[in-house]
């Protein structure tokens, strides 16, 4: 199979994504609830986000091929064809957005169960399944399978649409009506949407177009919703890498109407739902309050709808896995003594004396729908070993809940919340560490924040032994960090919470992996860790010694 530097693997996101899109919005109309509504309508942010960092990544290809490292023809069409079917995809999740906002003008929810929208939602399921075996294998059936699902859908819509024209001559439930009629609508453009997907499958295979008059109108479509002006300084692999759903860009200090305050190097946009910005918003203030310079100022802040809008200063210096990866040895030295002395002076300033309640596999419980359907044979289950019995995955999970329960923190500190080594910015012209995104910062355990940092050093694709070096090196001079900083404290439990939150850490980042052997990997170590918890029951959680050779083997 062909690859382009990540670009297929986020193409396998995006189909995953939509699939998961497709799969809640039937949920929620077979039992709808306020939490699963907010979750669909949220999360076709991070689907348009994710569409536009792969035509983005399309564009580089292309641009890369004029400047004289071309793709051959071949490649050019599957690049071609990626960005089509990316397109067409979030034009897939946005009308799954639209049939569960539908739900709303019904006066009983029971009205929609006597009409046959289920068989439309076994079609596209279908459909989106076959798309990408059909482009990993160059499946001309496969491809035309998905074709066809347009016909399908029509035909079905045909038939409900018939139904509904007959009850709306009698004069009841007009309202429910016409709103079964506009849902049954929506589930039929889904399927011209996969009709463009299949014809775009169909060109990276053959290279020929079929119905060009629909490809030239698809191509003014992605006219449309291409991006030209402005938009060209948005920094999209930030959007990747935080997974925000939120757009980032740079914005130039001398915009008009630009604050006098701003820093004249530029500062930073960052636009995306209500609930998310305001909690960014928050979390930079929190920490405005609590440790000044550590995070970027918020110079303003626009609220529209469900919508909203940051402009922050920009934080000068490097995220701190450039540092490790390219930085001599005294630069990353200093970076980690820097890093250190500040969590320390974090954690020392905010330690609060109530017990914090330990939530690491209720975390891996709300992910592991995410990480099966990436993963599926990632739940393992029971297996009797010469006489040995292995616990199934639910059953360990089930039985490190019930340990967590006698594991509390002993005290609270102000927690980055998503502690990865990309949201950490080192300048070593001033000596300051910053955080970004912090969106999730919170009083919480220690201990969250040092496994997520562990892990996102662990799971860098980076195998070059030197390198590799010195990322275990970093790992062990913060874990020892850890250790000294919990041992003075007086943490008895330090150690068993870790296995327990390194094990969340490792299991739940298996959803962003696709290399098998290595997130395989990453799964029996989270595994494993559950497995040491679950033997040392009923003895003294303080005696409890992290193996910590599941992060350095």
């Amino acid at each position: 199979m062909i690859t382009f530097e990540g670009l297929e693997e986020n193409f396998t996101f995006m189909v995953a994504e939509v699939e998961r899109q497709v799969r809640a919005t039937l949920n929620f109309l077979e039992s709808p609830s306020h939490s699963l509504y907010d979750h669909i309508v949220g999360r076709d942010d991070y689907i348009d986000n994710l569409k536009t960092v792969i035509e983005n990544k399309c564009y580089g290809h292309f641009h890369e091929s004029e400047a004289g490292r071309g793709l051959d023809k071949a490649k050019g069409n599957r690049v071609r064809a990626i960005q089509v079917m990316c397109v067409n995809l979030e034009r897939l999740a946005d009308f799954c957005v639209n049939v569960v906002q539908q739900t709303n003008y019904l006066t009983d929810h029971a009205f929609l169960s006597s009409y046959a929208y289920r068989e439309m939602f076994t079609e596209i399921e279908a459909c989106i399944a076959r798309v990408l075996p059909a482009f990993q294998q160059g499946d001309i059936s496969g491809a035309l399978s998905v074709c066809r699902a347009e016909y399908c859908l029509d035909r079905m819509y045909k038939v409900g649409f018939d139904r509904i024209m007959g009850e709306l001559r009698t004069g009841k439930n007009v309202q429910n009506l016409i709103t079964v009629l506009f849902i049954f609508r929506y589930l039929e453009r889904i399927g011209d949407a996969l009709l463009n997907v299949g014809e775009a499958l169909i060109f990276s295979i053959l290279g020929e177009r079929i119905k060009i008059e629909q490809f030239e109108a698809l191509q003014q479509t992605l006219t449309k919703t291409g991006f030209s002006g402005g938009l060209t300084s948005v920094d999209f692999k930030a959007i990747w890498g935080t997974r925000s759903g939120c757009r980032i860009g740079k914005v130039d200090s001398r915009r008009e109407g630009a604050s006098a305050g701003v820093d004249p190097l530029g500062s930073i946009y960052k636009e995306g739902a209500l609930k998310k910005i305001l909690a960014e918003k928050a979390g930079l203030e929190l920490w405005a309050k609590t440790y000044p310079g550590l995070v970027a100022g918020v110079f303003g802040f626009h609220e529209e709808g469900d919508k909203a809008s940051l402009l922050v200063e920009f934080l000068s210096g490097c995220n701190l896995d450039e540092v490790l990866l390219t930085a001599g040895e005294d630069v990353l030295q200093n970076a980690l003594f820097i890093m250190t002395q500040t969590v320390q002076d974090i954690w020392e300033t905010t330690r609060r004396g109530d017990p914090v309640p330990a939530a690491f596999m209720a975390q891996v419980a709300s992910r592991l729908d995410a990480v099966l359907q990436i993963h599926p044979s990632f739940r393992r289950s029971e297996k009797d070993i010469c006489g040995t019995v292995a616990p199934s995955t639910d059953a360990l999970l089930d039985i490190c809940a019930g340990i967590e329960k006698d594991l509390a923190a002993p005290f609270s500190v102000l927690t980055h919340g998503d502690f990865n080594v990309n949201n950490l910015v080192y300048n070593h012209q001033t000596q300051r560490l910053h955080y970004l995104d912090v969106h999730r910062s919170r009083p919480a355990d220690y201990v969250q924040d040092v496994s997520v940092f562990l892990v996102s050093n662990y799971r860098m694709p980076v195998f070059e032994t030197h390198l590799r070096g010195r990322i275990h090196w970093i790992m062990a001079e913060f874990l020892a960090f850890a250790r000294t900083f919990a041992a003075e404290a007086g943490d008895a439990t330090f150690e068993a919470r870790m296995a327990l939150a390194i094990a969340r850490s490792l299991f739940t980042s298996t959803r962003f992996e696709l290399n098998p052997a290595f997130s395989r990997g990453m799964c029996q170590r989270a595994h494993y860790l559950m497995e040491r918890m679950a033997e040392h029951q009923g003895q003294p959680w303080q005696d409890f010694r992290l193996p910590e050779r599941v992060l350095f083997s």
